[in-house]
């Protein structure tokens, strides 16, 4: 870890390590130690750029989650201390709304919900970060459906001309990042089903995934089998038909102790012309940063399937588009 504190063992400790740090130990200033000043924090809800705009949204969360629990489940990842590395972290949080903020006013509600982060880490620093939080999940245990969230966002951001403009490559911005992960075979297989079945290729489901395979989905739905599988990745291709469907990054990695798996950043931009899990056709033009994870693992002897699935998007930030764009909201 040559750059790195010697406090950390390897790469998953110093992510999992400075997340509990700054989040549960209330270690809000050692951003300033560990994210660099200038940093693109991209997630579908908007683009933030700077290290103090971070700091301000860390302590708006906790003020309106003060129990906020951020369980490390895995962390996949690629490059090297000397060179650079790309972490894909994904988190079970536990969290009450005991504050009131961006969700209203305090309803002591008690949550569970998943997020996916990709950051990019040099010299002790993280520079350049993709972040998915399952609003989904987020927003339906409070009561909300995802649409009708969006939509009452909107209001309360002043209106459809002065919101808060959801991520586009319209309005993403450069960071120092510019690789494209690993070429472990794990990655490179994982990146090909997703392409496949984002291709119509239905029946990869059954070829490469486990007949028990568990799915998390958008949501905090978890699902099992193949109609889990099938359900889930043809009502997102539905509602976008003709949308390009993009491998953003991959990351295949081989691991003691851990199963062979694989982490995958994927965008999915183009057009609501299809009945999908997003309703009726409106032909907004939407775009959808996704981050999946996988586990693969042979219960038959050599044949090695999918037997775990993991996926975000956010839903809400997909309603907000179709919304400022179709005048529903």
């Amino acid at each position: 870890m040559q750059g790195f504190d010697a406090k950390f063992q390897d790469f998953p400790d110093y992510i999992i390590g400075i997340t509990k740090e700054i989040w549960e130990d209330r270690g809000i200033a050692t951003l300033h130690h560990y994210y660099s000043d200038d940093i693109v924090v991209r997630s579908p809800g908007s683009v933030v750029i700077g290290n103090q705009n971070v700091i301000g949204a860390t302590m708006a969360t906790l003020a309106e989650f003060p129990d906020r629990e951020l369980l490390g489940e895995d962390v996949i990842w690629s490059g090297t201390p000397e060179e650079g590395m790309l972490s894909s972290h994904r988190i079970l949080t536990t969290a009450t709304h005991d504050g009131d903020g961006v969700y209203g006013k305090a309803t002591g509600t008690k949550l569970a919900y998943r997020v996916m982060a990709d950051c990019h880490a040099i010299n002790n620093q993280i520079n350049d970060e993709w972040l998915i939080r399952d609003q989904g999940a987020i927003v339906r245990q409070m009561g909300w459906d995802p649409k009708d969230y969006a939509a009452a966002l909107i209001d309360r951001e002043g209106g459809r001309d002065v919101c808060v403009k959801p991520l586009t490559p319209a309005n993403d911005q450069p960071g120092p990042y510019k690789g494209t992960g690993n070429d472990n075979p794990w990655g490179q297989r994982y990146a090909d089903i997703l392409s496949r079945i984002m291709g119509a290729d239905i029946a990869t489901v059954k070829r490469d995934y486990d007949r028990a395979v568990q799915t998390e989905y958008p949501g905090g739905f978890t699902g099992h089998s193949f109609g889990s599988v099938e359900n889930f990745w043809m009502g997102l291709r539905a509602a976008f038909p003709n949308a390009t469907f993009k491998v953003e990054h991959q990351i295949g990695r081989d691991d003691a102790m851990m199963p062979p798996r694989a982490a995958i950043r994927w965008s999915l931009h183009g057009k609501h012309e299809g009945w999908g899990v997003f309703g009726e056709p409106t032909g907004a033009e939407v775009y959808v940063l996704g981050i999946s994870h996988a586990d693969f693992g042979a219960v038959i002897a050599d044949q090695p399937k999918v037997r775990r699935e993991y996926a975000l998007f956010d839903e809400t930030s997909v309603w907000k588009q179709i919304l400022l764009q179709s005048g529903q909201s």
